[in-house]
């Protein structure tokens, strides 16, 4: 089980990540979403396409464009479609 904390706060959980890159990549019903909002920031990468980013808020801390996800990514990529990953300001365990 993969479990992503933020702030003391566990805000996505599964069994079902997919690793890319040294990245858990959680699927998109595992995330709390309450905890999340869009962020303007995108990045592009070579191989997966465009990022989107989320800041993720967790009682009154935030960490902004902490959490990216692809929502059109390319044809090698389309199995983490939406899943989310996270940068080290959210803790990561498996």
């Amino acid at each position: 089980m993969a479990t992503a904390m933020f702030n003391g706060q566990v805000i996505a959980e599964s069994d079902e990540t997919i690793v890319v890159e040294g990245n858990h990549y959680f699927p998109p019903a595992s995330v709390n979403h309450e905890f999340f909002t869009e962020h303007e920031r995108t990045s592009v990468c070579g191989w997966k396409g465009t990022a989107n980013y989320y800041s993720v808020s967790v009682q009154g801390e935030t960490a902004d464009a902490a959490a990216w996800y692809y929502a059109e990514p390319l044809e090698k990529a389309t199995n983490i479609t939406n899943y989310v990953a996270f940068y080290p300001a959210v803790t990561v365990t498996a």
